[in-house]
């Protein structure tokens, strides 16, 4: 199979950008992300662009601001798997053998969206009763009656029912346990300067902080705010024609993985973010030839500090039912023997939408570079990123560090 690598890569500072539209942050990330693989969009062979809240057309609208070259566009649109859809659409591009070069870029402005949900299939007419609306509208809105479509009373459900499952005395996912991961990602946070958030926070303050959906307060939620994130990749052999130094810095993606759902009775009601995380896992792990125990860090999808939980088990970071065990032994901190969320997670850094997927990137390759200052988890040469919309899509990536250009 041909080599796949992340030539440059690069991420906004996310938080909130009033004086700055899409265009202005994804130009950014672009151009930043090509300065840093040495290249132009002249060496481009494929844009994909990534942005769920824009009018549809923003990789042409971002061409004019970095560059057109007349190479095809992809819009991509995938809920909060928008920026690892559009990596891996300028992937496949490569491994096609369409181009040898190619750049991805995911952007969203989203300070003060509030709750956003997973789908709206309320009547929409302003009246009480309910009216069928084709395919989608046919079928009564579930929310308040059968669980919740709204993000937080959702992931709120799926930690609850994880500690139903599996929770025994000494091993709860009570209210404190899922505090404590929130704790874990806003310390964190302190080291990360392009985060949202860099403060902080006591669990006595998150515990006792803004109830949205118990058992998440408002800090074990993902901050919605704006920001971009973009990367280069290139074929391994077009790679080993450019300079050394390039080759150096260039990280390797072993495995690049994107699945939905399988059918299963329930999911056609609520959402199940487990088992096509597990699926992704379980293919990345077997292409890239390596196993949970590789990995040096894991940048996963916290969308809430109860989603964080479950996904240390889908991820089989941990044996099946004892993610509370693995949370308490320290693993994940940022010391521990598997660290998660270095970069404070989306509770901390930020969530743009459809830059998570690339930003998640981005915080694994700087730790493979040995780039990532204070916050270096040092020796990191394998890495996992994740990230799961709901409707569902679920993308992974496995990263190595490079082995090339050490002459």
């Amino acid at each position: 199979m041909m080599d796949i690598w992340i030539l440059g890569i690069n991420m906004t500072k996310f938080g909130k950008h009033f004086d700055k539209d899409i265009v202005d942050l994804g130009a950014e990330a672009m151009m930043a992300a090509l300065a840093d693989g040495s290249v132009t969009m002249a060496d481009m062979g494929i844009l994909a662009a990534g942005n769920l809240m824009g009018s549809g057309g923003i990789g042409q609208e971002l061409q004019k601001q970095v560059g057109q070259t007349g190479i095809p566009v992809y819009n991509v649109s995938n809920a909060c798997a928008t920026g690892a859809t559009a990596l891996r659409t300028a992937i496949m591009a490569i491994k096609a053998g369409e181009c040898d070069m190619g750049i991805a870029v995911g952007v969203e402005k989203l300070a003060g969206a509030g709750l956003l949900g997973s789908s709206d299939n309320s009547p929409g007419d302003g009246k009480h009763e309910w009216t069928p609306k084709g395919r989608v509208g046919a079928v009564t809105g579930v929310d308040g009656r059968i669980g919740s479509a709204t993000m937080p009373a959702l992931f709120a459900q799926i930690g609850t029912e994880y500690d139903h499952k599996y929770g025994g005395e000494g091993s709860r996912a009570d209210f404190e346990l899922f505090a404590r991961i929130s704790e874990k990602n806003h310390s964190h946070s302190t080291l990360n300067p392009l985060a949202a958030y860099t403060k902080a926070m006591s669990l006595e303050q998150i515990m006792g902080d803004m109830m949205i959906a118990y058992p998440n307060t408002r800090p074990m939620c993902s901050a919605n705010c704006d920001g971009a994130a973009a990367a280069v990749v290139v074929s391994g052999e077009k790679l080993r024609t450019l300079s050394l130094e390039q080759q150096r810095r260039a990280i390797k993606v072993s495995a690049s993985v994107l699945t939905t759902d399988p059918y299963e009775e329930a999911c056609q009601v609520l959402p199940n973010v487990n088992t096509l995380t597990r699926n992704a896992a379980k293919t990345a792990y077997e292409t890239a030839g390596v196993g949970p125990a590789d990995l040096d860090l894991v940048e996963l999808h916290d969308c809430f500090a109860t989603a964080e939980l479950v996904h240390y088990d889908n991820l089989m970071l941990c044996e099946e039912g004892n993610a509370v065990d693995f949370f308490k032994s320290g693993a994940t901190w940022r010391d521990g023997s598997t660290p998660v969320n270095v970069s404070g997670g989306l509770q901390s850094k930020g969530h743009p939408i459809s830059a998570t997927g690339i930003a998640n990137i981005w915080e694994v390759c700087h730790h493979l570079r040995g780039e990532a200052g204070p916050r270096q988890i040092e020796g990191a040469k394998v890495g996992l990123a994740h990230v799961i919309g709901l409707g569902s899509a679920c993308g992974i990536h496995v990263l190595e560090k490079s082995g090339l250009g050490a002459a």
